[in-house]
């Protein structure tokens, strides 16, 4: 199996649904490359370990869209499991891995605590998987201060963590959370894709962008 991506290698998502907060957490990959990325390390992450295994994958990055508790409740388990993956999450967040006030771990009396992060991303920076596929990060606050989506242009796919839903957006009554922010990071950032953007949301069914202009009740 070659590393090497040829322009007609589609992009390989595979969704995994963890936890007890039903949080949806992807392998991002080409097809036919072994490299890939994972994004969202939810709670009970073994299903998505156990695949990245079976499949011979070789994962370079944990890519946090951002770091509440239900989508780092798995990270420590992911890093012992591929301790070469390095963690990279929105430089807003640096400090949510390590407090269980602003990762919403303590409101539930269970806190959650991680190491730091190896690398902080910033808006409209651009990452490459496995040599070619470049990715581009939108700062997409307001359900949480380094709320991040993941764009890749050529096949018209876009992770959007918890800001955009089917039918729904991102709740904005967290301690953090801005709900101004959060329609400007929809309506100014999300809603310019094309309509045809496969979303895939941090919880709950994908969805397109034009679906979502069209029938959301939010956004209306």
């Amino acid at each position: 199996m070659s590393d090497t991506p040829t322009p007609s290698q589609p992009i390989d998502i595979k969704s995994f649904t963890l936890g007890p907060w039903q949080t949806n957490c992807y392998i991002v990959r080409l097809a036919d490359s072994p490299e890939c990325w994972i994004v969202d390390a939810g709670f009970e992450p073994e299903p998505m370990i156990a695949c990245v295994k079976a499949e011979g994958l070789r994962p370079t990055r944990v890519i946090l869209t951002h770091a509440h508790v239900d989508h780092i409740g798995g990270l420590s388990q992911i890093r012992a499991a591929f301790p070469e993956c390095r963690v990279a999450i929105h430089a807003d967040e640096k400090a949510f891995l390590g407090s269980p006030d602003l990762n919403l771990s303590g409101w539930l009396e269970l806190p959650v605590t991680c190491s730091d992060a190896d690398d902080l991303l910033a808006d409209n920076e651009r990452l490459t998987l496995a040599g070619t596929a470049e990715w581009v990060v939108f700062h997409t606050p307001g359900h949480s201060p380094g709320g991040i989506t993941l764009y890749h242009e050529p096949s018209g796919i876009a992770l959007v963590g918890d800001t955009l839903f089917a039918g729904s957006i991102g709740r904005y009554d967290f301690p953090t959370s801005n709900g101004q922010q959060l329609f400007d990071s929809i309506g100014k950032r999300l809603l310019t894709l094309p309509d045809e953007t496969q979303v895939f949301p941090g919880h709950g069914p994908p969805t397109t962008i034009g679906q979502e202009r069209r029938t959301n009740p939010f956004l209306t």
